[in-house]
């Protein structure tokens, strides 16, 4: 899931090279972690959240067909 979020992520943003994306397991849990460049921010989050909801959407979807958790994070 890890690849899958940084393609949809790399998409979004306008510095691509910026994105870092760091995936911790713990069990039935992984928790999922965005960087991004300055600026980009806003980008990822989408216009009152939207963005973001439909990305954790479609982990929640994946998680689902897979037994597991999925939890994204984005951190400044």
């Amino acid at each position: 899931m890890k690849e899958a979020v940084e393609k949809i992520v790399k998409g979004l943003v306008g510095q691509p090279e910026a994105v870092e994306v760091s995936e911790i397991s713990d069990g039935k849990t992984v928790k999922i972690e965005v960087r991004v460049g300055v600026g980009d921010m806003g980008r990822l989050i989408g216009r009152e959240g939207r963005t973001v909801k439909a990305i954790r959407s479609l982990l929640y979807y994946a998680g689902q067909k897979q037994g597991t958790r999925f939890q994204l994070d984005i951190v400044e």
